[in-house]
């Protein structure tokens, strides 16, 4: 595909020379459309033919696919490019006889009744030029105002022309002295000259350009404009005065203000025999001094007419008067828009001009700069004032259409879209602008509103290659900025841009607080750019930062159990982050809650339905977690849930806190279902290690646990041998005891089988079907394993309100059980209503 790309080139003409016309701001601002073509396979660039007299035909483009396209292009017709320099003769010399015409329309009017044959003559090649003039004006292209684009089509040119100045530059061209003598000389069709006047506006035109041209003085051309103004409105307002006297018959000509003055000896009684210069100068005399004295002059009204006349003149030199006296006051203080466009360029000129920047970097600067003065889009200036609650709305009403609509944030919520509205500047390119570089850092993140842009990949060799084009509802900088590399293409403007721009570091706040949108953006990153199989290759560095990301939401999550924020936990797992996702050490958000004792989180995340038994990379469960650091309450949270301690090896677990001498940890760990009779590597148990060490406080809590004095080690020696070998007598006293105990329970069974029937064990038992969905939320009972099925059933019936009612345990098979000899230690049970035994 091949695209047209426009640049513009400041302060030359389209022939390289060096423009000098008074209203192209001198050389410094004359913005031109060079329109190149840009090869996808190369990225060369090749400039349109342009004719001797730069007529330009209208823009074609050419497709490989459709020639028809481009012979349609073609009935475009031509265009004059309004920078043509022999356009710019042209306008010189319309402007010449637009001064004349603007000049001589009011004295035509006051003091000629039909021209004389020179004049008219004179007046007629005016009007001929002015024709002549029409007609161009309907291939002359134009810049739209908002747009900033040169529009050449004919069809715009003349709707734009017919609309705004063709019917009165048409009738002021009509030749009203032939039509007022062709009519009888009625003074009615004399009126109609005025309509020549709408000629002021190239004459305005004129001086706008020498206002922006920092080549004249500032001062000089708005004095020079005051002066004309001045000048313009009493000569006027002459011509008036006399027409007010020559529009009465002679005989009265003496009621009128020139037929009645006297000036020293002088008498105007006969004021028509007078040379016209002189009736002239004498009205434009009175005219100055009633302007500048705002009445007290000693000119005076006569009649009725020229009191109503005199009176809206005072009038207006008083509007006239004010507006001088801002104007001059503006230069001083030098406040105007323009005058500080000015002084702008001409500090930017000199900084150019000192470090010899390159042309086109002064082309663009320039370009910019001019963007800036004659676009609207500088709103941020007009809006500071308005709170911030406003200028949201405001944000919303104008921006929110184009960010919700690109893809890469599909999916996300109003509140992130409104986030991001509410922190975007809008900012205007010109074409040719690069806005991006390959391999730069960025920091800003753009959408595209208006225009086209090019994402170019620039190879070792020097060869760009257009990777793809960027218009509407398109962004770039989402690559460099969401996964922290350099820019991978560079981004050219090829049409004028309207972007919104938001910094990095806004960005990245709103993607910290709206954890889940971030993660919807990001998998949109990867999904969009593996649809693209030119940006397939970054695919890595994406899929790596989504993983470092979720690694931080974990962190995040981690951190914020660890220092019992729960406002901050709820934040984060509502916004998307995982409560199960794992740190560096394998631990979960409820292993560190139930370390640090917190209830109120560990509740929480139970009702998260987080994973209650998962292992760190220690072997560590929740559970085991708060016992450990003596958490009580919420162990026992966690007991209810069906939590395990899951501990490898028990036996050696439980002998080594023995030998440590730590009563309430072994005493925990005994009290959640934890094994007294559990054996190490050489089969002692736990109650060997504290006979043989003594431990009187713990070989009790031992006993009470349900540890077994028969159990022998694989040297055949018993807890009461290790105690008599120790020979501590309150210790042999406490195992006698037990010993007695525990045959007087089981007297006719020997001594394994009775270790063997006396382990205690625990089991969990929940009120439904081992089949049925779980996501009820109904808790269980942890309860210690009877002697019968029967004492099991009814004491697991009275927990779990089920007394009423026959029940049955099935296993998480869904198979009966028949005997408490098949259960096993922390094996969890379900306890259902017996169907069969309900229809009985």
């Amino acid at each position: 595909m091949e695209s047209f790309r426009k640049s513009f080139k400041i302060g030359h003409n389209v022939n390289g020379e060096e423009g000098s016309s008074g209203n192209d701001d001198g050389g410094e601002y004359v913005v031109e459309d060079l329109k190149e073509r840009m090869h996808s396979s190369r990225g060369s660039r090749l400039t349109l033919i342009e004719s001797e007299l730069e007529l330009e035909s209208a823009q074609r483009r050419f497709s490989r696919q459709n020639v028809i396209n481009g012979l349609k292009d073609l009935s475009q017709g031509f265009f004059i490019h309004p920078d043509n320099r022999w356009y710019k003769a042209w306008e010189k010399f319309i402007l010449i006889w637009a001064i004349y015409s603007s000049f001589f329309t009011p004295m035509e009017f006051g003091f000629f009744r039909g021209l004389p044959e020179n004049l008219f003559f004179l007046d007629i090649a005016g009007q001929v030029a002015f024709l002549l003039d029409i007609i161009l004006q309907f291939f002359v292209a134009y810049r739209d105002s908002h747009s900033y684009k040169m529009i050449h089509k004919r069809n715009p040119i003349a709707l734009r022309y017919l609309k705004s100045h063709f019917l009165p530059d048409l009738l002021a061209c009509m030749p009203w002295d032939i039509i007022y003598k062709a009519c009888g000389e009625k003074e009615e069709v004399r009126y109609l000259l005025w309509i020549r006047l709408t000629r002021v506006r190239k004459v305005t035109a004129f001086f706008q350009g020498m206002e922006k041209d920092i080549r004249i003085n500032y001062l000089f051309t708005r004095i020079v404009k005051l002066i004309a103004v001045e000048l313009y409105c009493t000569h006027t307002a002459a011509c008036i005065f006399y027409y007010l006297a020559t529009t009465i018959p002679e005989e009265k000509e003496g009621y009128t203000w020139i037929g009645s003055l006297k000036l020293g000896d002088y008498s105007f009684s006969h004021f028509r025999e007078i040379d016209i210069w002189k009736r002239y100068t004498t009205s434009l005399y009175f005219a100055i001094v009633t302007m500048a004295t705002v009445g007290y002059g000693d000119i005076h009204a006569v009649n009725l007419r020229e009191m109503i006349f005199i009176m809206i003149y005072v009038s207006f030199d008083m509007i006239l008067g004010a507006y001088l006296i801002g104007n001059m006051t503006a230069l001083i203080v030098k406040g105007s828009k323009t005058v500080r466009y000015r002084d702008k360029m001409t500090d930017l000129t000199k900084y150019m001009n000192r470090n010899k920047l390159g042309r086109d970097l002064r082309n663009q600067i320039k370009g910019h700069l001019r963007l800036q003065y004659e676009s609207s889009y500088t709103d941020a200036a007009v809006l500071q004032d308005i709170p911030m609650s406003i200028r949201a709305k405001i944000s919303q009403t104008l921006y929110k259409s184009y960010v919700e609509n690109i893809p890469l944030f599909r999916g996300c919520s109003q509140e992130f879209i409104n986030q991001i509205v509410t922190r975007v500047h809008e900012e205007f390119f010109l074409p040719g602008e690069v806005i991006m570089e390959q391999g730069n850092v960025v920091d800003q993140l753009y959408f595209v509103c208006h225009g086209v842009l090019e994402e170019v990949g620039i190879g070792a060799d020097g060869i760009e290659e257009t990777v793809t084009l960027l218009e509407l509802n398109s962004l770039f900088g989402e690559i460099s900025i969401l996964c922290n590399i350099p820019q991978p293409y560079t981004v050219r403007v090829c049409e004028l841009c309207r972007l919104l721009r938001i910094d990095k570091q806004a960005f990245t706040n709103i993607l910290e607080i709206y954890f889940h949108d971030g993660r919807k953006v990001l998998t949109n990153l990867l999904e969009g750019k593996e649809s693209n199989l030119r940006l397939k290759q970054l695919e890595s560095d994406i899929t790596f930062h989504i993983g470092k990301q979720e690694a931080d939401l974990a962190l995040r999550v981690n951190s914020a159990a660890f220092y019992g924020d729960l406002y901050q936990l709820k934040s984060v797992i509502r916004s998307g982050a995982d409560p199960n996702k794992k740190d560096y050490d394998g631990r979960t958000a409820l292993h560190l809650a139930a370390s640090r004792g917190y209830e109120d989180i560990t509740i929480f995340l139970i009702q998260e339905r987080v994973d209650i038994n998962a292992e760190d990379n220690f072997g560590n469960t929740p559970l085991l977690e708060a016992i450990k650091n003596g958490h009580d309450k919420v162990a026992s949270l966690l007991s209810m849930e069906g939590a395990l301690l899951k501990i490898d090896n028990v036996g050696s677990f439980l002998c080594t806190v023995v030998a440590r001498g730590d009563s309430d940890f072994l005493r925990r760990l005994l009290s959640n279902g934890s094994d007294p009779n559990s054996k190490d590597y050489d089969h002692r148990t736990p109650l060997h290690i504290a006979a043989s060490q003594g431990l009187y406080l713990m070989a009790k809590l031992l006993i009470e646990a349900g540890a077994s004095v028969f159990t022998k080690d694989r040297w055949g020696n018993t807890p009461m041998d290790e105690g008599r070998i120790c020979g501590n007598k309150n210790l042999i006293r406490l195992l006698e005891e037990a010993k007695t105990a525990q045959l007087s329970e089981y007297p006719d069974s020997s001594h394994e089988v009775t270790d063997r029937t006396h382990q205690k064990k625990k089991c969990t038992v929940f009120p439904f079907h081992p089949w049925d969905p779980k996501e009820g939320g109904r808790y269980g009972v942890v309860m210690w394993v009877p002697h019968t099925m029967e004492e099991l059933i009814e004491a697991a019936s009275n927990q779990l309100e089920l007394a009423d009612a026959p029940c049955i345990l099935l296993s998480e098979d869904g198979g009966k059980i028949l005997d408490v000899e098949m259960i096993t230690d922390a094996q969890k049970l379900y306890l259902i209503i017996n169907q069969t035994a309900s229809k009985c």
